[in-house]
């Protein structure tokens, strides 16, 4: 079976898919954004600090004779972002939204159907929110139309948001989701019925599926993969000293940050904590307020994340509504131990309290009460830690690879 691949911004899992595909030599062409091979302008352009990001989208030359890009709306996404032209990326609104480059990224696959039917095409593999125009196309030219939902289904989202910014009113202009038109809900929901297949990367995804209201397409678990694995950890004795606590992920209430900041509060100088993230709103107070708390970081290189991991005694990532977070896999990697909630992929990684712990979603108590045990126990770090490595090691990206392409195969 021959598959394009669509996807504006490659992330992690999208490179891992195109891997598999590539090399089951069922991948008939990647169509993305920004691609950057070596020796192009971009490529030399991305060693220049200022442009440091594009480093991001630079691609293996192997991928390249697959590879057509189309990069205006995400480049002028890219440039408005670090020029804080705020406007330009407004949700839904801005002429540089995300909503405006999946959608314009959406027409342009879409268009190029014709065309890739008469040289044996057999199936589109497109993501959430970028997957409407080209499912449209491929279902007249008889084109199979495979889904990718990387995060949980928008009405449970709603369900569970929704209450969230009435018991947490402060925190509530940093729940974005819940500020998606009707016109755009509407659509995650045509595409959801157009799909042959359904790709999800955790359990807690398929369950929010349960409230689409019409009859769905097969629906499969693949969680994604591992990086690779640290080569070296050493465990700083958790003893006579703060337990060093690591936060990294977008700053808003559906990763549960509030109830983050509650319970490293109540425990005071036993735990220092160290947020990655931007803001999800920047004119938030309480979220301004508690971040001058804390240690806050904005952003930083991939690598330099990885480093500060294993800086870091654990993760914490409390998240409210969350399909994957490849967070939690970073720091197992890394000999992190990670405290995650039961509505991520933490039940599909993670056993409690031998590869990390899982909490009850929106409470600080239950936070509270894992990290004290942690504390009371100083072997533990290290002991949790070393076996988030050994699960990280058995599964690298290379298993998500070879599982996604080998189902697409079986079941196309």
């Amino acid at each position: 079976m021959k598959i394009l691949i669509s996807h504006p911004t490659l992330n992690t899992n999208v490179k891992a898919a195109v891997n598999g595909f590539l090399k089951q030599k069922s991948l008939y062409q990647l169509y993305t954004a920004i691609a950057i091979f070596p020796g192009q302008f971009l490529f030399l352009l991305s060693k220049i600090k200022l442009f440091g990001d594009f480093k991001k989208r630079q691609l293996s030359s192997e991928w390249q004779p697959y590879t057509k890009s189309k990069a205006i709306y995400e480049l002028g996404r890219l440039l408005a972002s670090k020029l804080k032209l705020y406007q330009l990326i407004a949700h839904e609104k801005g002429v540089f939204c995300i909503d405006r480059v999946y959608h314009k990224h959406d027409v342009w696959v879409a268009k190029s159907l014709n065309k890739a039917k008469r040289y044996d095409l057999e199936a589109v593999y497109a993501y959430e929110d970028g997957a409407l125009t080209t499912f449209t196309m491929a279902k007249k030219l008889g084109i199979a139309c495979i889904y990718d939902l990387p995060i949980g289904y928008w009405r449970s989202a709603r369900e569970l948001l929704q209450q969230e910014a009435i018991n947490q009113p402060a925190w509530a202009s940093t729940i974005t989701g819940l500020k998606d038109s009707t016109e755009k809900l509407a659509r995650k929901d045509t595409e959801l019925a157009l799909a042959d297949q359904i790709i999800v990367a955790s359990q807690f995804t398929k369950n929010t599926l349960s409230l689409y209201p019409g009859k769905l397409a097969p629906i499969t678990v693949i969680p994604y993969g591992f990086p690779e694995v640290a080569k070296h950890r050493t465990y700083e004795p958790v003893e006579n000293r703060p337990l060093k606590m690591l936060y990294v992920g977008s700053l808003g209430q559906r990763k549960g940050i509030s109830y983050l900041f509650e319970a490293t509060t109540a425990l005071k100088e036993r735990v220092s904590l160290t947020v990655v993230g931007k803001k999800s709103s920047p004119n938030c107070d309480i979220l301004n307020q508690e971040l001058k708390k804390h240690r806050y970081i904005e952003s930083l290189p991939h690598n330099e994340i990885l480093q500060l991991m294993q800086n870091h005694d654990i993760l914490v990532f409390p998240s409210l509504f969350e399909g994957f977070g490849l967070v939690i896999t970073e720091a197992m990697s890394q000999g992190t131990p990670v405290i995650t909630t039961n509505r991520t992929a933490g039940p599909d990684l993670i056993e409690h309290n031998q590869t990390g712990w899982l909490v009850e979603a929106g409470s600080s108590e239950a936070l509270q009460k894992c990290i004290e045990n942690i504390l009371e126990k100083p072997n533990l770090v290290a002991k949790i830690g070393t076996a988030a490595m050994q699960a990280a090691s058995k599964r690298p990206w290379a298993i998500y690879s070879k599982e996604l392409s080998a189902h697409i195969q079986q079941h196309g």
